[in-house]
Order: C-alpha cells, then sequence, then structure tokens
C-alpha cells in the first residue's frame, strides 16, 4: 500500500492542530566560572527586559535551568500514574524542584499491559535514551504484524492467516476472515519510528521511578494525595492542600491525579470527586460512554500467534479485542452496549470485590461466551482458555474535548486523562499524557520568571488542545461506528449480513483500507520530536523477534506443564484504586 498521499495529508493535518514542538537546543554553562556578582548582574538585566522595575521583583522571582542563572522552578504534580511520573521525569532533567504526590501508600508490581504507540515512542526517546532503551528491553511490538479487523462470525476458527482482499465477492471458497488490516507498519516506516507496541505497566512505572529517584531520590510522596489548591496570584505561586490537611508551596500545581481527579473537580467547579447523577450517566461532569468492558488475560499458543499483534472481532452490536501482550499471553477484551452499573465482575484495582456482584459464583467466561453465540471458535478458544475468577469489568466513561475551557487556571494545569480522558480503541491514552507531560515542560522550560507562568500554561494548552482533542474524537469514532454503524459484512454467498448496516458496513471497507486508516494512523504517528529513528527502529525489530520467540516459547512448556498462569489486578487504569490497594497488594 503507497501511503505517500495519506501522509501527506497527515501531516497537514498534524501540522495546523500543533502537532510540532520547537526544541531549544541546551547551552553548556559552566556554573564555576559564574560568580554571584556577575548572577545579579545578569538577574538585575532581565528584570529590565521583562518590564519589572526593580522593587517590583520581590515578589516575582527568576527561573533559572542549569545554563540560565535563578532559582529552580517548583513543581507539585498531583498524582504518580505515568503521566505524572514522566512529567517529574521531563522536568528533573531540565533541573526543576519536583515533587510527586501519590494517594497510593506505597507502590507495587500489578497492572496490565498499556500501549505506547510509534508517536509516544518518539517522545520516550527525546526526553531520555537510557529511558527509551529501558522501556525496549520491556516491550512487546504488536505493530510489526498483522493487525486488524477480523468478521467475528466468518472467521473459521483456526486462527489462520488470510488475505483481506474483496475475492470472495466472486470466489465463494476464498476466505472472508479478515475484513481489513491497519497500516501500523507502514505508517511508522514513513517517519522512520520505532512499531506500536506494549510494556507491563509495572514495568513502566518502576523505570520511571528508578530513573526520577536517580535525579531526586525523594521525589515522591506516598499515602497523601492533592485535595485542593489556591492560586496565590501572578507570579506568588500556588498553596496545595493535601489529604491529611498539611499544605505545601509550589510555583506550579499538575493535575495529573486521572479522569477523576481532585485537581479538575475544583477547577472546573465539578460537585465533588465522582460525583454521580441519579441515573449513573454522569459521573463528576463525565458522560457514561455507553459501553462497558470486559478483560482477561491467558497464556495461549495460537496457530496465528507470532504472525499477529491485535485483532479486532465485528459483529452485531459489540467488538472482542485480542493482543499479544508478550510472554505467550494474550490479552482480551470484550465491549457491550449496556447501561452503567450493569456489573457482573469486579472492576480491578480494588474497586469493588466479587461478592458484591449480583452473583459472585456466576462463571463470568460462560457469562461473556454466551453473549457471544454464534461467534467464531476463536473467540470461544481465548475464552475457555482464562480463568473466570480473573475476569474483570469497568464502565466507560470518556470527556468531551475541553474547547471553551482552558486546562490551565493561574499557576495550576491539567494533563493527561485528568483533562482528556479517552475511550481505549486507539491505545491513545497514555500516550497523549506523555506528549502532554513533553510539551508542557518544553513551555515551562521557557519561563524565565514566576509572573510569567500563567501565561505559559496558557501556551501549553493551545499547543495540545487541537491534537489532544482529535485523538478523543478518533477514539469515541472507533466505538460508535463499530456499535451502532457496523455490523457483519453483506456477502453474496451467505446470509450472516443482511441488514442495512452490513451492506454499509461491506462498502466502507475499500475507504477504510485505503482512505481513512492510513490518514488516521499517519496523523497519530505525525508527532515525533525524536525525528527519524529508521536504523534504530530496524534493529530493535530484529532483536525482539528472538526475545519474543524465546520468552513465549517457555510460557508455552510451562503452560503444557499445566502451570497456571494468574494476572494481578488489574486490567484497567490506576483511576478506579483505592488508596490501600498498593500496602495491600505489598503485604499479600
Amino acid at each position: 500500500m503507497k501511503l505517500l498521499g495519506s501522509g501527506l495529508v497527515a501531516l497537514a493535518t498534524a501540522s495546523s492542530v500543533g502537532a510540532f514542538v520547537l526544541q531549544p537546543k541546551a547551552v553548556q554553562v559552566n556554573k564555576n566560572n559564574v560568580d554571584q556578582p556577575k548572577i545579579g548582574e545578569l538577574r538585575m538585566a532581565a528584570d529590565e527586559s521583562f518590564g519589572f522595575a526593580t522593587a517590583a521583583t520581590k515578589d516575582l522571582d527568576l527561573l533559572g535551568l542549569p545554563a540560565r542563572p535563578g532559582r529552580p522552578i517548583k513543581v507539585a504534580i498531583a498524582g504518580g500514574g505515568v503521566g505524572g511520573l514522566t512529567a517529574a521525569l521531563c522536568m528533573l532533567k531540565k533541573g526543576f524542584d519536583v515533587t510527586v504526590y501519590e494517594k497510593t501508600s506505597a507502590f507495587a508490581r500489578f497492572g496490565g499491559p498499556i500501549q505506547f504507540a510509534s508517536n509516544a515512542l518518539s517522545v520516550l526517546k527525546e526526553i531520555d535514551d537510557k529511558l527509551f532503551d529501558r522501556v525496549m528491553e520491556k516491550f512487546t511490538f504488536t505493530g510489526t504484524r498483522t493487525c486488524g479487523i477480523k468478521d467475528g462470525l466468518r472467521a473459521d476458527g483456526s486462527f489462520r492467516m488470510t488475505d483481506d482482499s474483496i475475492d470472495y465477492l466472486w470466489n465463494p471458497d476464498a476466505p472472508a476472515d479478515w475484513f481489513v488490516k491497519f497500516p501500523l507498519k507502514e505508517c511508522a516506516d514513513l517517519f522512520g519510528l520505532p512499531y506500536t507496541g506494549v510494556i507491563d505497566r509495572p514495568d513502566l512505572q518502576e523505570i520511571l521511578i528508578d530513573e526520577c529517584k536517580a535525579l531526586k531520590e525523594d521525589f515522591i510522596m506516598n499515602g497523601n494525595p492533592v485535595t485542593a489548591y489556591e492560586n496565590k496570584g501572578k507570579g506568588k505561586g500556588v498553596t496545595v492542600t493535601l489529604a491529611d490537611g498539611s499544605t505545601v508551596e509550589a510555583d506550579v500545581l499538575i493535575g495529573a491525579d486521572g479522569i477523576w481527579s481532585a485537581v479538575r473537580n475544583q477547577m472546573y467547579n465539578e460537585g465533588g470527586i465522582k460525583s454521580t447523577s441519579k441515573d449513573g450517566k454522569v459521573r463528576q461532569g463525565c458522560k457514561y460512554s455507553g459501553y462497558t468492558v470486559f478483560a482477561g488475560e491467558t497464556v495461549l499458543k495460537t496457530d496465528d500467534y507470532y504472525e499477529t499483534g491485535y485483532k479486532v472481532y465485528i459483529g452485531p452490536q459489540r467488538y472482542f479485542v485480542t493482543s499479544d501482550v508478550g510472554d505467550g499471553r494474550v490479552q482480551w477484551y470484550a465491549f457491550f452496549a449496556l447501561p452503567p452499573g450493569t456489573k457482573k465482575a469486579p472492576s480491578g484495582w480494588g474497586g469493588s470485590t466479587r461478592d458484591t456482584q449480583s452473583d459472585p459464583e456466576e462463571n463470568l467466561v460462560e457469562y461473556i461466551k454466551s453473549l457471544h453465540e454464534g461467534w467464531t471458535d476463536e473467540i470461544m478458544t481465548v475464552l475457555d482458555a482464562t480463568p473466570p475468577e480473573s475476569v474483570e469489568q469497568r464502565d466507560l466513561y470518556d470527556r468531551p474535548p475541553e474547547f471553551f475551557r482552558s486546562w490551565a487556571d493561574g499557576n495550576v494545569a491539567l494533563m493527561g486523562d485528568a483533562v482528556h480522558a479517552m475511550m481505549p480503541n486507539l491505545g491513545q491514552g497514555g500516550c497523549q499524557a506523555i506528549e502532554d507531560a513533553y510539551v508542557l515542560t518544553e513551555v515551562l522550560a521557557k519561563t524565565k520568571a514566576t509572573s510569567m507562568i500563567p501565561d505559559s500554561l496558557q501556551e501549553y494548552y493551545r499547543s495540545r488542545i487541537l491534537r489532544a482533542s482529535a485523538v478523543q474524537f478518533l477514539s469515541r469514532l472507533a466505538s460508535d461506528l463499530i456499535i451502532n454503524a457496523f455490523d457483519t459484512p453483506w456477502s453474496p454467498h451467505d446470509n450472516l449480513g443482511k441488514s442495512w448496516k452490513s451492506y454499509l458496513t461491506f462498502f466502507w471497507k475499500p475507504i477504510l483500507q485505503y482512505v481513512i486508516f492510513p490518514v488516521q494512523f499517519a496523523f497519530l504517528y505525525s508527532y515525533y520530536p525524536s525525528g527519524r529513528m529508521d536504523d534504530i527502529a530496524e534493529k530493535l525489530r530484529d532483536r525482539w523477534l528472538v526475545t519474543h520467540k524465546e520468552s513465549a516459547e517457555a510460557a508455552f512448556d510451562r503452560a503444557a506443564e499445566g502451570f497456571v498462569y494468574e494476572s494481578g489486578p488489574s486490567f484497567f487504569q490506576k483511576s478506579e484504586q483505592p488508596e490501600t490497594v498498593l500496602a495491600a497488594a505489598e503485604i499479600k
């Protein structure tokens, strides 16, 4: 498939939404050669250049970097998830004084895989080479292999690899297993980037924490989250209130505390964290998406294990996703259009327990299989290999783009799920949080005085709003189309797809394959501050092919000997996690 035309379209689109960020080069200065009188003169000169009267600088501090005189900017970050930890590392590397306030009392190893697309890998590389290398050591590539949409009813059950052509229209013997394949590899190659893949959240967390601690040992405060803040005015910072009632002072507060953000709750006056409407369809100003998702994980060797990355099985009113997540594991998600609160399984992260469900003894694998009656045996094979007690569930909420409310309030700004929570269909939630962290750091690094912080935070908002909103829209659109507009595609050889949606799905196929998906993925990958990495991408892929097969075969051998893989909580994001769950995990 030739992607040049679509790539140019995506590049133009990305340019229009502010996808690219200028990267000032650091200037190395030997601090030992700069005496204090000279620093004073530079400060006075800076005061004059900013238009300040010397007497007025008492409340307006100059902010320095290793190559610029002035004190470090003091940043408080609410939340130690992927976005918060990435922001902390970015800022520590710039010389900022950073402290993360995390609600969990301690960190422990649990959590499911998280997808990093090519755009996020480029940002990680630009942040720090060592960080990128460590992530790659734990990474499982999916974008190097076939990924796409399969026919949930016509796939023959053998996990075979077939073409996604329309030969079946005139040839009744032609396989119709694959509806359309995603151009992940082609779009990554267009920009010379590493390929999309996954990393276990605990591995990523450990890497980020290690790298941050190497720069500031006590950068994180556990068990005492941010609950409120008070803007003190231009140049005067922010007072941050913690759960124990204590307060800390900072120049900037960053709300990276997830979809049910305390910082967001105050900024937008949302009526309380997780405050829920009577019908359950609005929670803290966030509308229920209309979908609930079940998730599970198993070790399973299928005939297409080494040839496929992730697959989306489509059919009437639902879809089922499987993905290779490394070490022989297959992770799956089942999406259903059900009312909020239709709880069959725990939500993960300790958010609920099985004895609080409507029927804690119900076999959840059998329940999900019953909702896929008549679907391909490939889905049944995956489900049958999954321990029923490991299945989890979460109602999905997402937010509309904040076009009419800034992400910043004085000396406070939001990032990640706190401001642009999105559906998981494109795997861009964590990727966009990483982009936020990088752009926010670059903007603050250019800020030379505390009085300029509010304007800098507004610049960050303007830099990110269009691109993040476009990704939010595409993520939501994917669910809405699959559930509401897609069905089993029409075929002249059977009666499996005869609704108007089936005909519509059939006619969408060439548009999706040759226009929409190439443009979509090229747009997503068009933000790449690292520049091209062609040689690196190829070497990483070649090395991974060997290690991936070794680890997978070892896992398959253990499974054949009777070893049962138990996935620890949770497949879902940290937003559902109570304050004590990590401590409890450590005690175990």
